[in-house]
């Protein structure tokens, strides 16, 4: 067990976090190096002897030290922005295992990737295309690209985080696809490696998968009949976690079937997890501050609000909320709610706790969007981040001052 109580207290990886959140500032994040290496291998342990990049998606959990953790486990990386580009260069990445997805590539990031060599740009558009097509000649290469196809599939998933829909902005529409491919085989800028799709996140069964993937590869096998060969099929990532008991995806069982729709076509399979990566990996460990009774509703206050974690308000989403230390007195219902001025703050409603003013909370599966998805709204620091790692503890980020929040605004009054 990862987590679990002894004498009432409870543990995350051989860890008292009852001990651990007395001597340390409140709110922190803390990651679990076991569990995220876990995944990883059993993702790579999945393809057996097929062809594979596993491109980590950046946006899930960017801090460098995960990063690091996963670059040296071989790990590649989808990232979404230059930002993201410059942060795994500095985990020691290897920018040939890089692909650059998302909608709105800027001159300036498609500059900086072409000048780091990275693996590939997943295209979403013929601006896009042509954008990069530009840059390459002027800079006297070729780009390397994938175009992302929007598979029209339906996903059961909130829907903030649907991609592979006719009305979301990713993605190309099918039927203009071999005619976008055709028109790229033609740019002396343009050398077309791959085809990608992305349907979604928090992905709880396979079908979807299967039913994209079974559309790409007729479009694979039409390519390859007009003399446009691809090297690689990306099929994204958005393998769901357990939030709430739900059954997941088994890997091994998702990659094999996928595999098996390849067949006997020479095709590197890769994938861009994140969640199914890091999400289990992370607790926020809060203090109670206030307990607020009212004729309506029973608050556990907290000093970690929607500024610290933006699942709850944004995406309604469920996290798992446990007492650090069980207290032998009778539980009641409790809304968990953060400092913050806005009614959306909220970590979780209507929880059965045990909990007094001053007590530690701990949220669980955090790990990916967690941190991510922070910000300083109400001139609030972000915070520490830790992992645990060989039974120690590490800081991986030190919480904001209010002078770092401060020092890029200009007062011109």
């Amino acid at each position: 067990m990862t987590m679990d109580y002894k004498d009432n207290i409870l543990y995350f990886d051989d860890i008292n976090i009852l001990e651990f959140a007395e001597s340390n500032q409140t709110p922190f994040y803390l990651y679990s190096e076991n569990i995220i290496k876990n995944n990883y291998n059993s993702y790579s342990e999945s393809f057996g002897s097929h062809s594979h990049n596993i491109c980590y998606s950046v946006k899930a959990n960017s801090n460098l030290s995960i990063l690091s953790l996963l670059a040296k486990l071989g790990s590649g990386f989808d990232i979404v922005s230059g930002g993201e580009l410059t942060r795994v260069l500095r985990a020691g990445g290897d920018p040939t295992k890089i692909v650059f997805s998302g909608v709105g590539k800027s001159e300036e990031e498609i500059i900086q990737a072409l000048d780091n060599n990275i693996m590939c740009f997943n295209v979403e558009s013929e601006d896009e295309l042509n954008t990069i097509n530009k840059i390459a000649k002027q800079k006297k290469t070729k780009a390397n690209i994938s175009f992302r196809v929007n598979p029209a599939i339906n996903v059961n998933t909130h829907p903030y985080i649907t991609t592979g829909m006719r009305d979301n902005k990713f993605g190309i529409e099918q039927s203009e696809i071999i005619s976008l491919y055709e028109y790229a085989s033609s740019l002396d800028g343009i050398s077309i490696v791959g085809i990608d799709f992305h349907i979604g996140s928090q992905i709880m069964e396979i079908e979807p998968y299967l039913a994209s993937l079974i559309k790409i590869i007729a479009i694979v096998d039409d390519l390859d009949a007009m003399g446009i060969p691809i090297k690689h099929i990306d099929i994204g990532g958005g393998l769901g976690i357990s939030y709430e008991q739900e059954s997941i995806v088994d890997k091994k069982l998702f990659l094999s079937e996928i595999i098996q729709i390849i067949g006997d076509r020479k095709l590197t399979l890769v994938i861009e997890p994140g969640r199914s990566i890091v999400g289990e990996s992370g607790l926020l460990v809060t203090k109670i501050i206030n307990i607020k009774e009212s004729s309506a509703k029973s608050f556990a206050i907290t000093d970690a609000g929607m500024n610290d974690l933006m699942r709850p308000p944004l995406y309604q989403a469920y996290h798992s909320i446990k007492e650090v230390f069980r207290q032998p007195i009778s539980k009641a219902t409790y809304d968990v709610v953060g400092p913050i001025c806005e009614t959306a703050d909220f970590l979780g409603k209507d929880r059965l706790l045990s909990i007094s003013q001053g007590d530690f909370l701990a949220i669980e599966n955090v790990g990916a969007y967690g941190f991510s998805l922070a910000s300083n709204y109400n001139t609030r620091p972000k915070i520490d981040e830790y992992i645990v790692s060989n039974n120690n503890v590490n800081k991986i980020r030190a919480r904001d001052t209010i002078d770092q929040i401060l020092e890029n605004e200009i007062k011109f009054i």
